[in-house]
């Protein structure tokens, strides 16, 4: 690429923009996640078919994958509505932690009698694929009408069972290559990582939600570029300590995010934008890495297939029903779960850990990988919605919101602008305007009504699915959230 021109170099990242964002309509289209076709672009620039770039620094794609990890972790966590997930976070925590486990320990028996690798090696494969993918499931769960129930536990187990993966495989990998491994500070070891990144996650996610109140900066985008620092270093200051950076910055986007917010609205904004920059840009450096001719493989591709069936048809259903004995889901809900387990960035960024070890056999691992992961996303990524159907899992159509309104900035004046949409079962519905017992010092701004701006008047009726702005004094803004619900966004 150092004979390119700056012109050229503008253009290729112009080109790069433009087909992973009109790849993401045709995704939408098709039912196929866009992480599919972020590789394939990743694959198509690269030095086996195109050869417009040649990439195989393993260690500079770690690098960018965890990077693009932090920035999706966060806004998932962000944009993770407490309410929802606190029914579920019992059963999601077994699956992020012993559901990851179980799942490895029955693959890698796979892995030991097809592949014919030792046991060791074997678990250490078993782990990279062990989890399921934040961004995989964040992408293609946003896009289906699930039960919240289903979603909230498949967002929540993958937002936070990506640290006992990397536990796992940083463990196998220095079982194969220390000489003097201790299994007994490995125990210590992984304790003392989660219980850092779930406290860390909490302390940083209150003090950040306070900081950001109070700081005061001259433009209102600057608040969005200061969420992403504090991400960044929650992440970083975690991790130095000794505990998970990416349980940390999840936790801490949950915390963030389900806390009062000024200029809440353009922060969600520009993460939601900047979490799919970061996904385009992770799959496709991932795609670069593979060489699509050692693919080409009989022996791989075989192999590949039966290790996918059995994740996908043996292990993960096991982690599943093993790992939710004990809480309150039903046989379908379980075989839905079983069935949306997809896999994605992370195992493919946890295959380079053993490349840059040093661990023998380490581009079989990548390889396998890489298979088993355009495989569940193809197989799996694809039928979620026919599967949630066919389960009667599926919830009624309810549209994404987005931020229809520009909000004008708060944080100089006394009040706040709230966002509230009338739900099936709001006190509000069907009533007018005028019959509704709001606090003093609260005004109905606009309505957002199938996409559409209502001006509400007196006479106004309230319909479901309707989105209020409503304008109030920041000292009734308790009162506000107590006369509306749960419906209330701040």
């Amino acid at each position: 690429m150092n004979e390119f021109t700056v012109e050229v170099v503008v253009l290729l990242i112009g080109f790069f923009l433009l087909s992973g964002v009109l790849m993401t309509k045709l995704t939408s289209k098709a039912g196929v996640p866009a992480l599919v076709l972020f590789m394939i672009l990743g694959m198509v620039l690269g030095s086996d078919i195109s050869g417009l770039i040649y990439f195989s620094d393993a260690g500079l794609a770690q690098t960018i994958g965890m990077f693009a990890l932090v920035v999706i972790l966060f806004e998932g966590g962000l944009q993770t509505e407490w309410r929802n997930v606190r029914p579920v976070i019992k059963g999601a925590a077994v699956l992020a932690t012993l559901g990851v486990v179980l799942t490895t320990a029955v693959l890698a028996v796979a892995i030991h009698y097809v592949l014919g690798l030792g046991w060791i090696e074997s678990f250490l494969l078993g782990s990279i694929v062990g989890s399921t993918d934040a961004a995989a499931v964040f992408s293609v769960m946003s896009g289906q009408n699930i039960k919240p129930k289903m979603s909230a536990t498949l967002e929540m187990e993958s937002g936070s069972n990506d640290p006992m993966a990397m536990f796992l495989t940083v463990a196998f990998i220095q079982w194969l290559t220390l000489d003097d491994f201790a299994f007994g500070n490995l125990i210590i070891s992984f304790f003392l990582q989660m219980g850092l990144g779930l406290l860390l996650g909490l302390l940083f996610g209150w003090l950040t939600s306070q900081w950001m109140n109070k700081i005061k900066l001259d433009a209102s985008g600057l608040y969005a570029v200061l969420s992403i620092g504090f991400a960044m270093a929650i992440f970083s200051l975690t991790a130095l300590v000794g505990g998970s950076g990416i349980l940390a910055v999840y936790v801490a986007g949950i915390m963030i995010g389900n806390r009062e917010l000024n200029h809440s609205h353009s922060i969600l904004r520009f993460h939601e934008g900047f979490a799919w920059l970061m996904q385009l840009v992770m799959f496709v450096i991932l795609g670069l890495l593979v060489f699509p001719s050692e693919l080409a493989n009989w022996d791989l591709i075989s192999k590949g297939l039966i290790l996918s069936f059995i994740l996908m048809f043996v292990a993960r259903p096991i982690a599943v029903f093993v790992g939710t004995i004990f809480f309150d889901y039903t046989f379908k809900e379980k075989l839905f779960l079983s069935w949306a387990g997809l896999r994605g960035a992370v195992p493919i960024v946890l295959a380079t850990f053993p490349l840059l070890a040093g661990v023998e056999n380490a581009y079989l691992y990548f390889n396998m990988v890489f298979f088993i992961v355009i495989t569940s996303a193809l197989l799996q990524g694809s039928t979620i919605s026919n599967v949630a159907r066919w389960l009667g899992l599926e919830a009624p159509p309810s549209p994404k919101r987005i931020h229809q309104l520009e909000l004008v900035s708060m944080d100089k004046a006394n009040a706040e602008m709230l966002e509230v949409e009338i739900s099936n079962d709001s006190p509000y519905l069907n009533s007018l305007v005028q019959d509704m017992d709001l606090p003093d010092d609260t005004v109905i701004s606009a309505i957002i009504r199938q996409g559409e701006l209502v001006m509400p008047t007196g006479q106004t009726e309230l319909l479901e699915r309707d989105v209020l702005y409503i304008l109030t004094d920041k000292k009734q803004v308790k009162a506000l959230k107590e006369a509306m619900g749960e419906e209330v966004y701040v």
